[in-house]
This record gives structure tokens, C-alpha cells and sequence, in this order.
């Protein structure tokens, strides 16, 4: 569902019902949204870019000229200043209230970080790190929603070094929230070997997960030494070529798992491990259950 403009010229922001707590540092602001009764169409918006992170319930976003869809707990949204969002809150009760936290990031302070990452971390295609002027949705990965949990901590803690302890952490997540995005968009994107070097691997990572994948092969693949990709790699992406394949691999593997039919031994075969412990192991780190728990619950709901 597309909002029409007329409904953002019409609707006021007066008409929040959210009970807000907000907090204020010197780099940042932090409010944080509870909504206790079932809402349509509410209307937010903030001048500073956000970092908004949702806690509890459930929200539907609807943004100009993209489809809606629905914000969860773990997930997170980044949007530009001004960007005007307009939220339902399908779920909200007084006994299960929805909770969300939206943090205001100084906009020099996101340069700041930007201009340090082009200097010391230049991309290897030659284009530069800027944070994020588009909506991105995102579903938190363990180091950005511990970076999210300690900030809410350090907003509220009454700690005369507080502002000082945030500045880490904001630098912190700010940069991997910019890899976060460089790998996403590389993940999505087309290019040859010659064009741009790590959408290229990537493509070809996902392409052959049941393969034998080595740092060298892949590096070869893209005219680099071995050292230099694993660098560049881990840079701009935030994780090593391994991490990263081993989630392409997990990722193959519980779409496998959907076919009630199929042995563990054939999923861990198609994903590329070559020990089914391993296999297990890395499976329920990521998922909390075994491949076969996991099968076996897919198996229960649909039937």
C-alpha cells in the first residue's frame, strides 16, 4: 500500500499518540515511543537523521512512494531528517504496550565519523562513505543490538562521563551500520570482476556456496592478493570472507530445511560443509535449535 501526497498534506503532527521519554547528550538525542491503544496513520517527523529500533509490538511503516511493510522487534530503520513517516500500531495494547526508540544522530558528528573512514578506510572502487541519505530497514545483527542496548543504558544511567562513553559507542555504530549497508547494497548488486571487486566475489559466493571457497580462490577471482582482499573485505563489509560465508551458507540452509522431505545430510552437502558436526554446531549458534529441531518445528506449523 502506497500513502498519496494529499495525506501528508493533510495530517498534522499533533496527532502523535505516542507517550514519549526523550534524553539528550551532547552528540545525540534518544526518545523513546510507547503506544498503548491501536493507532492508524500516525505522523512523525524528526529534522536529524534516526536511528529508529523497534523494542516491543509491532508497527506497519508507510513511507511516500514505497510499499509498507512491517517494523519488529530486533529490527532497526535509518531515515534522513525531515522524512516524514506514518505509522499503524495494529497490536498496541495497555497490557502489551509497543516500544520503540528513535536516536537523533548530530549530523556533524556522522561526518566526522564519514570524512575518518575515507582517510584511514578508503573504498577500493574509489567511491566515498557518507552515512545513509534513503530509508533502510534492517534486521539488527548481534554487535549492532548490543551497541543499541548499551546506548539506551548510557541515556538514562545519572554517570558524569556518560557523554563521553556515548561518543564510542555512536562511532561505533555508526561505522557498522555503514558496512551493514555496503554489504546489503553489494549483495543485491551486479558487476564484474574489473567494475567493482567485492559485489563481484559476492555474486560468485552465493552462486557456488556448495563449493570449496578459500580465501585464495576467492581472491584470485578478483585480482587481488590474499591479504589485501581479506583486509579490504573486513573493512568494508564488517565481517571476514568466512563469517560471510558462512551465513550465505546457514541462510541456503534453512530455506533446505523447508522441504520436510529432505535429510540433514543432503541440506549440509548442497550448503558446502563438509562436517555435519560443524554443520550442526553453526546452524543452532545462529538459530538456537539443531537443523533438525528446526526442521521438525517448520514440519509441525504446517500441519
Amino acid at each position: 500500500m502506497r500513502i498519496p501526497q494529499k495525506f501528508y498534506e493533510n495530517r498534522t503532527l499533533d496527532t502523535l499518540v505516542e507517550n514519549q521519554t526523550s534524553y539528550t547528550l551532547n552528540n545525540a538525542e534518544m526518545h523513546v515511543f510507547e503506544t498503548h491503544q491501536q493507532a492508524e496513520k500516525v505522523a512523525l517527523q524528526f529534522k536529524q537523521p534516526i536511528l529508529a529500533s523497534m523494542l516491543t509490538g509491532k508497527k506497519i511503516m508507510y513511507f511516500e512512494h514505497t510499499q509498507s511493510f512491517d517494523f519488529l522487534p530486533g529490527e532497526s530503520l535509518i531515515l534522513p531528517g525531515n522524512e516524514t513517516m506514518c505509522i499503524d500500531f495494529p497490536e498496541a495494547t495497555l497490557q502489551k504496550p509497543t516500544r520503540c526508540l528513535a536516536m537523533a544522530i548530530n549530523e556533524d558528528k556522522i561526518k566526522k565519523i564519514a570524512d575518518l573512514l575515507n582517510e584511514d578506510m578508503p573504498k577500493i572502487d574509489g567511491n566515498e562513505w557518507c552515512f545513509i541519505d534513503f530509508n533502510f530497514h534492517f534486521t539488527n545483527d548481534v554487535a549492532i543490538h548490543g551497541i543499541i542496548q548499551r546506548l539506551l543504558f548510557l541515556f538514562t544511567e545519572d554517570h558524569p562521563s556518560k557523554d563521553i562513553f556515548a561518543d564510542f559507542m555512536l562511532k561505533e555504530l555508526i561505522i557498522r551500520i555503514l558496512q551493514k549497508e555496503n554489504r546489503e547494497r553489494c549483495s543485491n548488486a551486479q558487476s564484474s570482476p574489473d567494475d567493482h571487486r567485492l559485489t563481484y566475489v559476492i555474486k560468485y559466493i552465493k552462486e557456488n556456496l556448495d563449493q570449496s571457497l578459500s580465501i585464495q580462490h576467492l581472491s584470485d577471482q578478483v585480482h587481488m592478493s590474499e591479504s589485501n582482499f581479506y583486509r579490504v573485505f573486513k573493512n568494508e563489509l564488517g565481517v571476514s570472507p568466512t563469517d560471510f560465508i558462512n551465513d550465505e551458507r546457514i541462510k541456503l540452509a534453512t530455506r533446505l530445511l523447508h522441504d520436510p522431505h529432505k535429510k540433514i545430510k543432503e541440506v549440509y552437502m548442497e550448503c558446502g560443509f563438509n562436517s555435519m558436526s560443524y554443520f550442526t554446531r553453526l546452524f543452532k549458534r545462529k538459530k538456537k535449535a539443531s537443523p533438525s529441531e528446526f526442521q521438525r518445528k517448520l514440519t509441525k506449523k504446517k500441519y
